[in-house]
């Protein structure tokens, strides 16, 4: 095991085998919790971020051209399924990129994002479990690269990477998980539903991880944080994001009535 947590961080990173990675970064976040990975003050500054480590399928194409399916037959809660694994799969990497990329924070920064990291590898074997059950395997569809493109744009700012990636990318899945439980559950796949349960419900801890660290950047620069998270909404989200929102679970993860409030009013019109 390597000596320092930058270095686990970066070796999770670069493995581009899913079965791999995973096992590395609970290997990583075991040995973290033995006390195993210094976090050193003097460590020299994170390379340029760059492409993670990631297999030759599935391909990215972009957004757009993914294919509807419904989730009546098989194939299309396959490909439901596989869109989330993708997600849990790029989340590892991003959770790993946060502890690697962004030096001299807390000590308990590094904690929870090696966390997240320890989590989103175990609800990716969940669902790549659940995919082999139903005959198909990460990487047998398409899907596209948003995640990572934002962890691109982001990587200068920590501020701007816990405001943008958890607290909009992965709190949009607080938002329509709930609606995939239910319509899982009416097509009769009650195995696939209860695992979107228990990542609904871990997903929650982590939105709040962003917020919390949003807010520790906001103060560390003299930002009102509710007002910085609208502005760089709005910065990105070109004036529009689509709801409905999960207000409760918003609420457990940090998101206050101001916030919510002001994402409501940029909702498009229907």
């Amino acid at each position: 095991m390597t000596a320092t947590l930058f270095e686990a961080a970066r070796q999770c990173l670069d493995e581009s085998d899913p079965a791999r990675k995973m096992a590395l970064t609970h290997a990583a976040a075991a040995a973290f919790a033995r006390g195993e990975l210094a976090v050193p003050d003097d460590a020299p500054p994170p390379s340029a971020i760059g492409a993670p480590g990631r297999p030759a399928l599935p391909r990215l194409v972009p957004p757009r051209d993914l294919p509807q399916r419904g989730l009546g037959r098989v194939e299309g809660r396959a490909a439901f399924l596989h869109a989330v694994a993708h997600i849990e799969f790029n989340a590892v990497n991003l959770a790993w990129d946060a502890a690697y990329r962004f030096r001299g924070m807390p000590p308990q920064f590094y904690a929870d994002w090696v966390q997240v990291a320890d989590d989103e590898a175990r609800h990716y074997a969940m669902l790549s479990a659940r995919l082999q059950e139903l005959g198909f395997a990460y990487g047998d569809f398409e899907a596209h690269n948003g995640l990572w493109e934002m962890a691109e744009a982001t990587a200068h700012s920590c501020l701007r990477r816990m405001a943008l990636v958890p607290r909009v990318l992965e709190a949009r899945g607080l938002d329509v998980t709930p609606g995939m439980i239910v319509r899982l559950r009416h097509s009769g796949d009650s195995a696939s539903a209860d695992i979107l349960e228990v990542i609904l419900r871990e997903e929650v801890a982590h939105v709040g991880f962003g917020t919390r660290w949003f807010h520790w950047c906001c103060e560390r620069e003299g930002l009102a944080p509710g007002i910085e998270f609208i502005r760089l909404v709005r910065e990105v989200s070109r004036g529009a994001l689509r709801g409905p929102f999960n207000r409760p679970a918003r609420a457990q993860a940090g998101f206050d009535d101001y916030e919510m409030a002001e994402l409501e009013a940029m909702e498009p019109a229907r």
